[in-house]
């Protein structure tokens, strides 16, 4: 297992090479809880056509995943280049869309607010960025802590002319700026086709094997592709601004998502549809219209923007991310791939408003076989978020429509009981195996069959080498070296 470090000293170094006016600006579009879905991806009944214009002019990396499946923690972990169980956000935390000074004392003493938030140690982008001159802002929601690590001079709502405003407030201070533009809605509620019609046809749509493929799931698969749509339109809208202030030529766009969807399997799970994300980046000097398949962490993009922009960072402690620069260059072949990610990581810590302190979920992934591994699985409680169970509030359809068909879609109902075990009864493996060449949804769990066992060892060894690296202390227990993971079926 590799985990490149970053230092100090080679990142000040080449900053040292790069005076500030020559940074670029960043534009970061952000969508909420959308996987790896877009026309440009090939992904039946949907229509991104300004989300596939970012990948025409830049380069679409196939195999992104994300550290943690959950906003605040996925945020976390972008912010930091650091995985949650080491940056401090382990869960979803508070959301203060404003600036430091205005978080009142009340807010700033509650509990959540306290204990969930990025460790003072550590250095957050937003830090890293001022520091080097940028003028910042971002819209829409913060949703990490605490709000005096991430000095964003403006906290936008995001409509068009706010950003059109922001970007003219930076070229008159002569800064270069980033601007995290949050787009909520490929979040739950999904636009309602009962109340409004939406252009995606259920008839048109692909359901992954997990899903029960009745008609009420098919509208509720159709009304998540409907959000991604609309999450399309504002996409648009912020590279109208872009290109309206004339500054797309010195800009690098980056688009991503924070996680997968509200589906089982999809949000605060360890499974493909909640790991596997759009990751999109353009801008000038960037290879135009590529795809590239190397293993890419949502960690990784810190480091990667550190090197591209040449910024300096006083950072005396080794990142969980490593740099994937080098891929970006459209003028020169990517450097050695022996130094490529062997394998990604992920965790769910499942701690937050529970009776104790959580199952604790890690996977490990190497481009083919995923293993998850849980510990306290039979005395720990999993965390259901209410979007992947809810109507009323979130419009989840899908949730209820499981359990009304369980006798007719067994197979999906398990799937279904074994996220949310304290309501539906099942028995949550603690041992994982998928092939995902053979088996993209992740459905027959490998890891009792005596011909994989050489396999399920590989990927063992290199999550225990992980856990004690990043000193997964939650993991590692008390003796801080990781327990044997084994097959226990």
């Amino acid at each position: 297992m590799q985990i490149r470090i970053a230092t100090t000293a080679c990142l000040s170094l080449l900053a040292g090479l790069i005076s500030a006016a020559d940074h670029p600006n960043i534009l970061f579009v952000l969508t909420e809880d959308q996987g790896a879905h877009m026309s440009a991806l090939g992904t039946p009944g949907l229509q991104t056509p300004h989300m596939d214009s970012i990948a025409k002019s830049g380069i679409t990396f196939r195999n992104a995943f994300v550290a943690y499946p959950v906003c605040s923690a996925s945020k976390a972990a972008i912010y930091t280049g650091l995985h949650c169980h080491t940056n401090g956000i382990l869960n979803n935390t508070h959301n203060y869309h404003k600036p430091a000074d205005q978080v009142t004392a009340e807010e700033h003493n509650r509990l959540l607010a306290r204990k969930n938030r990025i460790q003072d140690r550590f250095t957050t982008l937003p830090e890293i960025l001022r520091a080097n001159g940028y003028y910042q802002g971002v819209t829409h929601k913060l949703h990490v802590l605490p709000n005096r690590k991430f000095p964003y001079d403006e906290f936008l709502h995001g409509s068009k002319q706010e950003i059109a405003d922001f970007m003219t407030h930076a070229a008159s201070r002569k800064q270069p700026w980033f601007l995290l533009v949050n787009i909520p809605n490929s979040h739950r509620p999904y636009p309602n086709s009962d109340k409004k019609p939406i252009r995606v046809n259920p008839d048109s749509v692909s359901l992954p094997a997990f899903l029960p493929d009745t008609p009420t799931v098919r509208k509720d698969w159709s009304e998540y592709l409907a959000g991604i749509e609309e999450a399309d339109v504002l996409t648009g809208q912020a590279l109208a601004s872009l290109h309206k202030s004339g500054q797309a030529d010195n800009t690098i766009v980056i688009f991503m998502s924070d996680h997968g969807p509200t589906f089982q399997h999809g949000k605060m799970t360890l499974y493909d549809l909640g790991l596997r994300v759009p990751l999109i980046i353009s801008g000038p000097g960037i290879a135009a219209d590529a795809t590239r398949k190397e293993l890419i962490s949502e960690l990784d993009l810190l480091p990667t923007l550190l090197e591209w922009c040449g910024l300096q960072a006083n950072i005396d402690y080794p990142l969980h991310g490593q740099s994937f620069a080098d891929l970006l260059n459209a003028e020169q072949k990517p450097s050695d791939q022996s130094k490529r990610r062997e394998y990604v990581f992920a965790e769910i810590s499942n701690r937050g408003p529970l009776p104790n302190d959580g199952m604790q979920e890690r996977s490990v992934f190497d481009g083919r076989w995923k293993l998850i591994y849980r510990k306290n699985v039979k005395t720990a409680w999993r965390q259901v978020n209410a979007d992947s169970r809810q109507f009323k509030t979130w419009g989840n359809r899908t949730y209820a429509e499981t359990v009304r068909v369980k006798d007719q879609f067994p197979m999906q109902y398990r799937i279904l009981a074994e996220m949310d075990p304290q309501n539906l009864g099942a028995v949550v493996p603690e041992i994982e195996l998928y092939d995902l060449q053979s088996d993209p949804d992740e459905i027959e769990n490998l890891a009792a069959q005596p011909e994989h066992q050489p396999t399920l060892k590989r990927l063992s060894a290199a999550l225990q080498d992980w856990a004690e690296e990043t000193n997964d202390t939650a993991l590692l227990g008390t003796t801080e070296k990781a327990p044997e993971i084994r097959n226990t079926n």
